[in-house]
């Protein structure tokens, strides 16, 4: 339009402080696949705080149509500037993340011991060996950890299965009791009596075998 000067250059010789403030948050992503690799975002901004006129001046053509300079006062109103980044960041040297730690394996029970007691024929007293082999299995029980004591009674097969029965119960009975002498907690202890079954030497009926008329000890 006619009689507005055209500005071609504006220039400040003077300079004045301003409060400035500054907000900055931003989030990282790892890419798992790549060690050392992440995609991160930025948002950053800044503000400049109240309103400031500089003295300065004004330069182009006037009304006339001839160029001059003139003095003249510069404001500025409070700035805000908003900045948001998305890159790429690669770390060298990243120390490749640690092996899972290896699991946890039970230590495996400790293997079963047992004890033999022999008995004489048609008898649930106990010898001086027996007496002597118990003591030997209630002194190692007190070496590892246990939870039970199986004291297993059994015979051979002369005699009747019923009578059998009743005498390796009683033979079961006699070595538990020595063994809660020992030192033994008697509830530690299970009894049982198999009569003459499961024989350690095989035999036929009626056949006074040494060998079957036993007690076995098992520390579990």
């Amino acid at each position: 339009a006619a009689g507005v000067p055209s500005v071609t250059n504006v220039s400040s010789q003077n300079t004045q402080g301003s409060f400035a403030y500054q907000g900055i948050i931003g989030v990282s992503f790892p890419v798992l696949p790549v060690p050392g690799l992440s995609i991160s975002t930025d948002f950053r901004y800044i503000g400049l705080a109240g309103n400031r006129n500089y003295k300065g001046s004004v330069s182009g053509v006037n009304t006339a149509g001839t160029f001059s300079t003139v003095p003249a006062t510069i404001s500025t109103s409070t700035n805000h500037n908003y900045t948001f980044l998305l890159g790429v960041r690669y770390a060298f040297n990243v120390a490749p993340p640690p092996p899972p730690p290896a699991p946890i394996v039970a230590p495996a029970p400790a293997p079963a011991r047992s004890y033999l007691v022999f008995f004489d024929w048609d008898k649930a007293t106990l010898t001086d060996r027996a007496r002597q082999i118990i003591r030997e299995a209630a002194e190692n029980s007190t070496r590892v950890q246990y939870t039970r004591i199986e004291v297993n009674g059994y015979t051979d097969t002369s005699g009747s299965a019923a009578y059998n029965q009743r005498l390796s119960v009683r033979r079961a009975e006699a070595v538990a009791a020595e063994l809660v002498k020992n030192g033994v907690p008697r509830n530690a202890i299970t009894v049982q009596g198999f009569g003459e079954t499961n024989l350690l030497v095989p035999t036929g009926p009626n056949v006074r075998e040494p060998q079957n008329r036993r007690v076995e000890i098992i520390i579990r």
